[in-house]
């Protein structure tokens, strides 16, 4: 029986989602008797390791963002050799809190393990190291711009959001072979075609007037309070809608708030058809988190990029308001004026859509899928071993590839591959 484990990290819901998106590629393309396993590596975590870590995570990015600013970028390391050693030392001083990981991972001897945070993917290093596991893993990059903690030992390849990342780390020495541009894996309903009128139909919204999405999840209450607050004063007919997600304190404030003069307010929990609403916005208000944006820029819908997280947030909106799929604003006072001027200028919002539309890659995680099980078929045809442990992270030279699927942002010439047919990994 085959087996493909993917791991993430609960640190934030943008891994959890990618790592599902990929767990429904590989069903869709995987006969029934070939196992995926999607498994949260903070779950296999010592309890005071993995209480420390999430509440550093949400403390610093939350309530001192320019220290985790500070902490992000100083701890980005240009020189390859510098970050793999940084990596593999980070890797020693955690593993004592993950021997519940490394005996599962032992014990289930998958044949594959995909990765798409960086913890579980520097400990799987000494794992191969010592001989522990003996199968090609695989790195799932989410955030825009990769930092050096992505990059490990002994990894078969790297999918990348876009060739700018994998122009950098190739610049950096990651070997070129091993870097796949491929975008960041979203739902697979993505890639199917919705109408707006009808998302609008199906979501109980107006379709004689634009529609505006807020996704506060990730913001701070008080200072979605003052967003909502000046849209509701917009002089224009519009349908203000306000996703709040898990954030019970988002909820709390806005209780009090009701339709403006013009503008209609719909308020939003937790919903499991965020598509449906993207689909149906001519407009998005969202932090930069990698998953959303991608979701967004697949759907080629314009955003406005509020409060980003110091880091790579701050670069995810670098990068799309550089490509003109979104703009990104610092003063709150600016977001009802901006969105005022976008939804008067539709020719604006035409050309914010299109960039998004070359952006966004619905396809990403059919596509991630592909590539690993090709590669596993290739490696057992050929009884290779399962990876190196050379610090340029070569494959094997019968497979070495860049892969890109769609259209690109860059700073480079596209450049375009034919996907491989669907192929099994059962003998």
């Amino acid at each position: 029986m085959k087996r493909i484990l993917i791991l993430h990290a609960s640190l934030g819901a943008g891994h959890l989602n990618a790592a599902k998106a990929l767990e429904a590629a590989l069903h869709q393309i995987l006969p029934p008797e070939v196992e995926v396993f999607c498994e949260d590596a903070l779950a296999y975590a010592n309890s005071l390791y993995r209480n420390t870590i999430t509440q550093a995570y949400k403390q610093l990015s939350e309530r001192v963002p320019q220290l985790y600013k500070a902490f992000y970028e100083g701890s980005d390391i240009d020189d390859l050799d510098r970050s793999l050693d940084s990596n593999l030392v980070w890797a020693k001083l955690e593993r004592p809190f993950f021997k519940e990981l490394g005996q599962y991972v032992q014990d289930l001897d998958p044949d594959a393990i995909i990765c798409v945070q960086q913890i579980p993917s520097r400990l799987l290093q000494l794992l191969e190291q010592e001989d522990q596991i003996s199968k090609p893993q695989y790195v799932v990059i989410t955030d825009v711009i990769a930092h050096s903690t992505w990059i490990n030992y002994g990894v078969a390849g790297y999918f990348l959001p876009n060739q700018l990342s994998a122009s950098l780390l190739e610049q950096r020495g990651v070997d070129r072979g091993v870097l796949h541009v491929t975008g960041i894996p979203v739902k697979l309903e993505i890639m199917q075609q919705k109408a707006q009128a009808e998302a609008r139909q199906r979501r109980s919204l107006p379709v004689d007037h634009p529609v505006v999405t807020l996704f506060g999840g990730g913001l701070t209450p008080k200072r979605v309070r003052a967003i909502v607050k000046d849209l509701l004063m917009l002089p224009m007919q519009l349908t203000l809608v306000v996703v709040a997600g898990r954030n019970e304190k988002l909820n709390d404030i806005l209780e009090d708030l009701t339709h403006g003069p013009q503008v209609k307010l719909q308020k939003l929990d937790l919903i499991d058809y965020v598509d449906d609403i993207v689909v149906a916005s001519d407009l998005v208000i969202t932090k930069a988190g990698g998953l959303i944006t991608s979701e967004i820029l697949a759907r080629g819908t314009p955003m406005v990029l509020v409060d980003p997280i110091p880091g790579q947030e701050e670069q995810n909106a670098d990068v799309i308001a550089a490509a003109g799929a979104g703009v990104q604003l610092r003063l709150l006072e600016m977001v009802a004026p901006a969105v005022q001027y976008l939804l008067e200028h539709p020719d604006r919002l035409v050309q914010m859509s299109q960039s998004a539309l070359e952006l966004g890659r619905p396809q990403a995680a059919l596509a991630i899928a592909e590539k690993i099980v090709a590669d596993i078929q290739t490696r057992e045809q050929l009884k290779a071993p399962a990876h190196t442990h050379t610090k340029t992270q070569t494959t094997i030279q019968e497979t070495v590839v860049v892969t890109e699927v769609g259209p690109e942002l860059a700073i480079d010439t596209i450049h375009q591959q034919q996907q491989e047919d669907h192929v099994s990994i059962v003998e």
